[in-house]
């Protein structure tokens, strides 16, 4: 699914470019919220799932996986590498709702997420290390050293003249 952002020129529509769309559950939502005023007295309508946001690159050492898991502990993370396979694995628990508090809106999302990625050829699996911070989730995949780039010195007619 995908978003179409179109500009307006000299009256008509142009399309002007694509734009990915993140959340797989949007038009679920944008079809329930004429229905939400019926639906209230079953309770507020939460999101559906918790999908950490991550991204990846590769810099001269390695490759550095970084997924956004604000609330998710430590203790509910799992990296696991299996052959040339990443998976990451957590959950982010529901906070218990005290007797007397009353909700106006309850829009953070909660439950169990995995992904898996395959890591690129020369990654060396055997030195993987994962640090979780202020909420974000880092994996540092080394490249081995057989892969790294090296620089190559080109010998042209100045050095056999010499």
């Amino acid at each position: 699914m995908a978003n179409v952002v179109v500009r307006k020129e000299e009256g008509r529509s142009v399309p002007a470019q694509v734009v990915p769309s993140t959340d797989l559950f949007a038009p679920i939502r944008d079809f329930v919220e004429p229905f939400r005023q019926f639906l209230a007295p079953f309770g507020e309508l939460r999101p559906f799932a918790f999908f950490p946001a991550f991204e990846i690159k590769e810099n001269k050492d390695g490759y550095v996986i970084r997924a956004d898991v604000p609330g998710v502990k430590e203790a509910d993370l799992e990296v696991n590498v299996t052959g040339k396979r990443l998976s990451v694995s957590g959950k982010r628990e529901e906070e218990k709702e005290e007797r007397g508090e009353t909700y106006y809106t309850s829009e953070r999302s909660y439950g169990s997420f995995s992904r898996s990625f395959t890591l690129p050829e020369g990654s060396d699996v055997q030195h993987i290390a994962a640090d979780l911070k202020g909420g974000v989730l880092t994996i540092s995949v080394p490249k081995s050293a057989e892969t790294k780039t090296k620089k190559v010195e080109i010998k042209g007619e100045q050095a056999s003249k010499a």
